[in-house]
């Protein structure tokens, strides 16, 4: 199933994130989606697909379109309640981490908050497979970095 994967993906226009660091952070996440993804709508045909993924009214759509984004396919919305606590420790370690970096802290401290980081990550990566199991399947790889836009999203509004 080489087709079932994303090869464009959109954000909407908004203020710019907090930092540099959060905006080279959502920039990778996009470039290694787009690199390498398994994205499997189900009953959507062969694909490949785009994807322009928003926050509205508190809830984050899904808008899954046609190869060359023109098409609109289907539209999944998913409440964001299950995701702030994530979204917001989430926040919280990557400003740790940026803050560590900058200081200078030792290098101990700096892994220990990224670990920290990389299993909100892994948990906010479950969370979204499991709120779009049977509607979307995903990888793990692709859920952790669509997870990071959805953080990226959040800070915009």
């Amino acid at each position: 199933m080489p087709n079932r994967r994303l090869i464009h993906l959109e954000l909407p226009e908004a203020p710019a994130p907090q930092s540099a660091y959060a905006e080279a952070d959502r920039r990778q996440a996009v470039a290694d989606i787009l690199k390498e993804n398994r994205f499997d709508p189900a009953d959507l045909g062969e694909g490949p697909f785009s994807l322009v993924l928003t926050l509205r009214e508190g809830r984050l759509a899904f808008d899954i379109r046609d190869a060359e984004g023109r098409q609109p396919l289907r539209a999944i919305i998913l409440a964001l309640g299950p995701f702030r606590r994530l979204i917001k420790d989430y926040i919280m370690v990557v400003e740790s981490h940026e803050l560590a970096v900058v200081s200078g802290d030792g290098e101990a401290r700096i892994q220990a908050i990224d670990m920290g980081r990389r299993g909100l990550h892994n948990e906010g990566a479950e969370l979204l497979i499991s709120r779009l199991e049977g509607r979307v399947g995903l990888d793990h790889e692709t859920a952790r970095r669509l997870f990071t836009l959805i953080c990226a999203l959040h800070q915009r509004i």
